[in-house]
């Protein structure tokens, strides 16, 4: 016994002459088939204590969502909830009531699509010319807009037997007719230069102006309808109902669904039951919304406990220690700190821009 202390001993103190950690090695009478893997490499105290300390961070998580669970069904059993989720079909409503399943509304009408999906085709053409303006070496850009062409020329041969009004279909044609020709030409040339780029962005440009306004018209008229009749549905109960509305950073300003669900429940409840969750990706589910929700709505209950404010955890928690050091780590560098006016915790502004800056703000404003 003594013996194997001996060669521990040896071990670890080699290991520090070579700055390595020491290892350890299993007790001798071991089976020939764990032997070399039986040991460890023993942390500093440093390194356990800290890791113990972490620990509880990572612990933190499971407990949360434990406690999530009883938060959701609590809050979900006294308040009723409507998201409005985004979709490529212009968006997604589901209202939730306490004690009953919930309650999906109709898809907007198939029109919106219809004027989405000729805006984009736009687009798409120009994702697939742009790196090769003026490249003529390079010719990767032609098997796919053949390939798109064609689907074009399908589109159009149909175009005046779409679903939408029949007024419509002459602006509707006309996008298709402009892609089409922008394509032709780009192929019988092999080329894609850029004064044939802008003249094509020019002449498209009217007639997706149109689209945008129809589509939007048709997407809010729907929703508008739709929160009427669940605001008569929940008769007095609206007034304690939360709602949420997910976004990506590009679809944060001037957000259609957010903006719609703003007109029911006013301008005192922003930011306190009408939340705009912002996500890393266009389609977020009911469930991780509902997460997310239960989450920030919780969070205010551990705000007032703590620190006496409920909508403090609304807000990065070492936000207003970190300012303070920038400005004194900022001012030690002879530099004034570039940060925003502090806003109070309990703000009901916008959850977007709404003042400062110049030039133009929407499509009409633009030349």
């Amino acid at each position: 016994m003594e013996k194997g202390l001996l060669h521990v001993a040896a071990g670890v103190l080699a290991a520090a002459t070579l700055g390595m950690a020491p290892v350890v090695q299993a007790q001798s009478g071991l089976p020939d088939y764990l032997q070399s893997l039986s040991g460890t490499t023993p942390p500093t105290p440093v390194d356990l204590a800290t890791k113990n300390v972490l620990q509880l961070n990572i612990s933190m998580f499971g407990l949360y969502e434990s406690a999530g669970r009883t938060f959701r069904r609590n809050i979900m059993n006294k308040h009723p909830i409507i998201l409005a989720l985004f979709s490529g079909a212009g968006g997604r409503m589901i209202l939730y009531r306490p004690g009953q399943p919930p309650l999906e509304a109709p898809s907007v009408p198939r029109v919106y699509q219809v004027q989405k999906s000729l805006g984009h085709s736009t687009m798409a053409i120009s994702e697939v010319v742009l790196p090769y303006i003026g490249n003529a070496a390079d010719k990767a850009w032609v098997a796919p807009m053949r390939a798109y062409l064609t689907e074009h020329r399908s589109a159009l041969e149909g175009i005046d037997m779409a679903d939408e009004p029949a007024d419509w279909h002459a602006n509707s044609r006309a996008v298709l007719e402009n892609n089409i020709a922008f394509m032709e030409d780009c192929l019988t040339k092999g080329v894609i230069t850029m004064e044939a780029t802008q003249a094509f962005a020019k002449k498209q440009g009217p007639f997706l102006r149109v689209a945008i306004n129809w589509a939007a018209s048709t997407q809010v008229k729907h929703w508008m309808g739709v929160l009427d009749e669940w605001k008569k549905l929940l008769g007095p109960d609206f007034d304690k109902a939360y709602g949420a509305s997910n976004t990506i950073y590009v679809a944060r300003q001037n957000n259609v669904l957010f903006s719609i669900l703003a007109q029911y429940f006013g301008p005192e409840a922003i930011n306190e039951r009408l939340l705009l969750i912002e996500t890393v990706s266009f389609v977020t589910t009911p469930e991780d919304m509902l997460t997310s929700m239960v989450r920030i709505i919780s969070d205010r209950a551990v705000g007032s406990l703590f620190f006496n404010s409920p909508r403090l955890m609304d807000y990065e928690l070492m936000g207003g220690d970190a300012r303070k050091t920038i400005i004194s780590e900022m001012k030690a560098r002879g530099k004034e700190a570039f940060l925003p006016p502090l806003v109070p915790f309990g703000s009901k502004q916008w959850p977007a821009l709404i003042s400062g800056g110049s030039g133009p703000a929407s499509l009409d404003d633009l030349k």
